[in-house]
């Protein structure tokens, strides 16, 4: 065991932890079962696996038992799509079975390793979802495993976008189901409305006996039992800012006019006479001039503008629509339709809008049809939704700088595990540019160099329009590349397979941040392998140490560097003053801004956005909890 324990407390700059202990024990158990399950037929194989169902039962999750489990899965893999996990990968998953959230590093192989706790549980009788950020990996990774899964004889479902009630069923209703967060979200809330107010346990089973409704039938879920979240972080924490909400439409045509009224009324303000912009919250707040100047701009208005609050309101999301929400930034428009871009993952939310009538006039202002209002008929927040499986874990690749809300918020504790192989990623530091025109410049000059050197570049962007500035620029100066943004979704897949190719260049939003291998050609690998560019901050450390982490996986060569300006939107929006006063004091200069000033400026804006983001998550969660308890003794629904 001694070498398991010698790898649990690799890298940590202090004792590892009792639960990587814990792991690091169990590993070497699966090291003395590995023998005797790599010797097994396929039929035995199985056999084993439907022994240690009973026993799970038994005996619950005892280390042996889990030993063994994971010493079946290491001989399914091996034999049936050739990978043999790592002794970190065996720790990982022991962290997850035990409910905790695995940090594994960028490349470590987080897919794999969900095979062992999937599998476990699986053979426990307990209904497993892999939740999964978007359809593109959950449909991967489903594919990807299924044959591991089958040689133990546990069934996989895969559940997307698109698919229709029975097929959802049957994808649920399978030993293991890969799904995403946002499926998983709404299909619990159609079950919901589903049950609507007559829930009663015994009620639903007087139904099915009695014949006499066909409610349970109609359920897509069975249950929320054992869950295990790909990129935690992401699921659990930046998409925890909005609940997931189930509403009705109603008709447009009546509230065109009165959306047209509301922006050419917001177009005639004063910024900051009238209105002031808040960029942390994206909203817009009425002065006292500007509320008076509203009332006397609408007293020849229709009746809907009589009520201050009614027209406040419209006001407020009308300026909200023209200064706050930019085309190819955060929406697109495609055949006609307004859809929302994701600024985590940079893909498009399907079927997704604005509340409050901000869909509706950002509809008017691109010039698109009008849709009609929404009404709310269920909703719920990802804290509380993930809050009712009976066992929850998960893995990421960074989960540290938010450990404290995962715990506080949904009793996860997290565990670094340590790599497989040394990091040989390296960080050429920052370029801080006083404006954007120098920064694309620096940017086009630093893909020459690396093209000239037959290495891959990928150049992470955090909006479609700056992608597509930077393909402008790079084309100009004929430097050959390709553009992975929310337009070329359905090419994701070949773009990244093929973005380690010598001298090759990918431009790309935060969709090549999470989830994606780019495997690098040997002669690559020895030029020092991908190298990564950075051009704008996030509002998270964490989402920028995914992109790095594209480069150097596995103990790979690799560089990345950031080359970022002040006119950023994420410094503009967090840190305005201090990036106001470096303009004026740095102005006219060529060069990077000196090291210490770039590093001070990402860290003021970058902590600012967090606590306001923290902010958002805890004010989302306060008003799903009221709103529960307001209408509790109502039977409706979250």
């Amino acid at each position: 065991m001694d070498r398991f324990l010698l790898a649990a407390g690799a890298g940590l700059k202090r004792p590892f932890s009792r639960a990587l202990s814990r792991a690091a024990e169990v590993a070497a158990l699966v090291e003395r079962e590995q023998t005797t399950a790599n010797g097994l037929t396929d039929g035995q194989l199985r056999a084993a696996a439907d022994e240690l169902r009973a026993a799970f039962l038994q005996r619950g999750f005892a280390p042996e038992l889990v030993a063994r489990s994971f010493a079946l899965v290491q001989a399914a893999a091996a034999r049936t799509i050739g990978l043999r996990h790592f002794p970190v990968q065996l720790m990982g998953g022991h962290v997850m079975l035990a409910g905790m959230l695995a940090e594994m590093g960028t490349g470590e192989g987080k897919t794999l390793t969900a095979t062992l706790p999937a599998a476990a549980a699986a053979l426990a009788g307990m209904p497993v979802h892999v939740v999964t950020v978007n359809d593109y990996l959950a449909r991967r990774d489903g594919e990807w495993m299924r044959p591991v899964y089958a040689a133990l004889g546990l069934t996989v479902g895969i559940v997307q976008h698109g698919q229709q009630p029975e097929e959802r069923r049957s994808g649920y209703a399978s030993d293991v189901c890969y799904c995403t967060n946002k499926d998983l979200g709404f299909d619990y809330l159609r079950d919901s409305l589903t049950l609507a107010s007559r829930r009663a346990h015994g009620r639903l089973l007087q139904e099915k006996v009695l014949g006499s409704g066909d409610r349970l039938d109609r359920l897509l879920l069975r249950g929320l039992h054992f869950a295990i979240v790909d990129e935690a972080d992401s699921v659990l924490i930046d998409e925890a800012r909005t609940p997931l909400i189930i509403a009705g439409a109603e008709d447009a045509g009546s509230d065109q006019a009165l959306y047209r009224t509301a922006l050419g009324i917001a177009s005639e303000l004063e910024r900051d006479i009238d209105y002031r912009l808040d960029t942390g919250e994206r909203a817009a707040r009425l002065t006292e001039h500007g509320r008076a100047r509203l009332k006397q701009l609408a007293e020849a208005l229709p009746h809907v503008w009589r009520s201050a609050r009614g027209r406040e309101e419209l006001a407020q999301q009308g300026l909200a629509a023209l200064h706050l929400f930019d085309l190819d930034t955060h929406y697109l428009v495609r055949d006609g339709k307004v859809q929302i871009v994701d600024e985590y993952t940079g893909r498009v939310l399907a079927d997704r809008s604005w509340e409050r009538g901000l869909q509706q006039l950002i509809e008017v202002k691109e010039g698109c049809d009008v849709t009609g209002r929404r009404t709310t008929l269920a909703r719920i927040t990802y804290q509380r939704l993930f809050r009712r499986f009976l066992r929850l874990c998960g893995m990421t690749g960074t989960a540290i700088e938010v450990a404290p809300e995962l715990e506080a918020v949904y009793g996860l504790k997290a565990v670094r595990v340590p790599p497989n192989r040394p990091v040989r990623r390296r960080d050429w530091g920052a370029r801080l540019y006083l404006t954007r025109e120098q920064k694309w410049n620096a940017v086009a000059d630093a893909i020459a160099r690396s093209q000239h050197a037959g290495r891959p570049v990928l150049v992470g962007t955090r909006s479609v329009a700056a992608s597509e500035e930077v393909s402008r620029l790079l084309a100009a100066r004929r430097l050959e590349h390709v553009v992975l943004n929310a337009r070329q979704d359905r090419d994701e897949a070949e773009i990244v397979s093929c973005a380690g190719e010598a001298a090759r260049a990918t431009v790309a939003t935060n969709m090549a941040g999470r989830g994606t291998d780019i495997v690098l050609p040997r002669e690559v690998a020895e030029r020092g392998g991908l190298h990564v560019i950075l051009t704008e901050f996030h509002e998270s450390k964490r989402i920028d140490r995914q992109l790095f982490g594209r480069c150097g996986r596995q103990g790979d060569a690799g560089t990345h560097e950031a080359i970022v300006c002040l006119e950023d939107d994420v410094f503009l929006r967090h840190a305005g003053r201090v990036t106001r006063l470096l303009a004026v004091q740095f102005r006219g200069q060529v060069e990077p801004l000196p090291s210490p000033v770039a590093a001070f400026l990402r860290a003021v804006a970058q902590q600012s956005a967090e606590w306001s983001n923290s902010h958002v998550r805890r004010a989302t969660l306060e008003l799903d909890r009221k709103l529960d308890s307001a209408l509790a003794f109502t039977g409706r629904v979250e």
